[in-house]
């Protein structure tokens, strides 16, 4: 970066940043930042954690995640309140800041839910990559219908060959709205809307779990024999499936484990499970590996197709500010984006 101008402050709007993402393959740049952070080119630092309830009585968060990548440093700040699709708003929204990396300074805010939710679908991908061939996916299972389902939707299309798409929501309606969704994205698949979770979770060689919920309800007799199960809202998966099944995989376990407002984190903190290096308890699990190890090739048990695996991804600011700086780079090249007074 050169030295920013101390008048003016780089701002995109959602559109701005969805136009510049198109130019980006979010599934390499996170697994090149996996792979940084294993090399101790990137980092994170302890995230900060708001939480309240709002009027209506629901719960509502604010997360700041700092990082950086390389000669970029900023942070994701994402905020969400489970009330607010009953609004017609999207549940959560966000911005990530970058900083010069000389003097410090912001040089650039942007709205965050397109990148965020880019990341999010991106390390799905990934980690289904690190231990499935793409080409043998053919069924996808959603629970939940949201934002996340749809961008899950939109990069499990382009890169696996799904004949079959199973969705199951609280709200029928929108899961009879995302299923339209996803015979207008995959006109030759068949789309099902499940009465029940479980009915979802049974059909899919992958199942993306991307919910509100606060309480497990997936048990492990559930998931097929070979299938995986990414648990992106990370409270869907019971004790019983994250300690039964083949592989437990996470993005990173000192995150996990410090969040006792999550499952895994409890069972951490309970000592019913450990990391990948320590020793596994009596009557508990290790976690098999972080995803930096497995897209590292450091992994060494085998994954046989018959194997169960949980993916449980915390979620890292590292990969936001490295798919923000290509967005800021590319920002600045075509001369977009509204220059603020500081």
């Amino acid at each position: 970066m050169t030295v920013p101008d101390p008048d003016e402050l780089l701002y995109l709007d959602a559109a701005q940043v969805a136009d510049l993402s198109r130019t980006i393959d979010p599934l390499q740049v996170v697994t090149d930042s996996f792979l940084a952070v294993h090399a101790g080119k990137a980092g994170i630092t302890p995230e900060a954690a708001l939480r309240w309830r709002a009027s209506d009585g629901t719960g509502a968060r604010s997360l700041v995640l700092p990082a950086w990548h390389g000669d970029s440093y900023g942070c994701k700040i994402i905020n969400a309140c489970v009330g607010n699709p009953d609004r017609g708003l999207p549940r959560a929204h966000g911005l990530i800041l970058l900083f010069d990396p000389d003097t410090a300074m912001p040089v650039c805010v942007m709205e965050g839910g397109r990148l965020s939710a880019l990341r999010t679908a991106a390390v799905s991908l990934a980690a289904v990559r690190g231990v499935r061939d793409l080409g043998d996916i053919r069924h996808l299972a959603f629970l939940g219908a949201g934002r996340q389902a749809d961008t899950h939707l939109e990069l499990f299309a382009a890169r696996t060959h799904p004949v079959a798409v199973t969705v199951h929501d609280m709200d029928a309606g929108r899961a009879a709205a995302f299923a339209d969704r996803v015979a207008r994205t995959l006109p030759d698949a068949a789309v099902e809307v499940a009465a029940t979770p479980r009915d979802a979770v049974r059909a899919g060689d992958v199942t993306i779990a991307a919910t509100t919920t606060t309480t497990a309800y997936v048990p492990l007799e559930w998931l097929p024999r070979g299938a995986v199960f990414v648990n992106v809202s990370l409270d869907d998966a019971t004790e019983e499936l994250l300690l039964g099944c083949d592989h437990l995989l996470v993005d990173d376990w000192p995150l996990v484990a410090e969040d006792e407002t999550r499952l895994l984190g409890r069972l951490a903190h309970a000592g019913r499970v450990t990391g990948p290096d320590a020793a596994p308890p009596q009557g508990g699990r290790q976690v098999d590996a972080d995803l930096a190890t497995l897209f590292s090739g450091g992994y060494r048990r085998p994954v046989s197709a018959a194997d169960r695996i949980v993916v449980n991804p915390f979620g890292l600011g590292v990969h936001d500010v490295a798919l923000a700086a290509l967005v800021y780079a590319a920002a600045r090249r075509n001369g977009t984006g509204t220059r603020l007074a500081r």
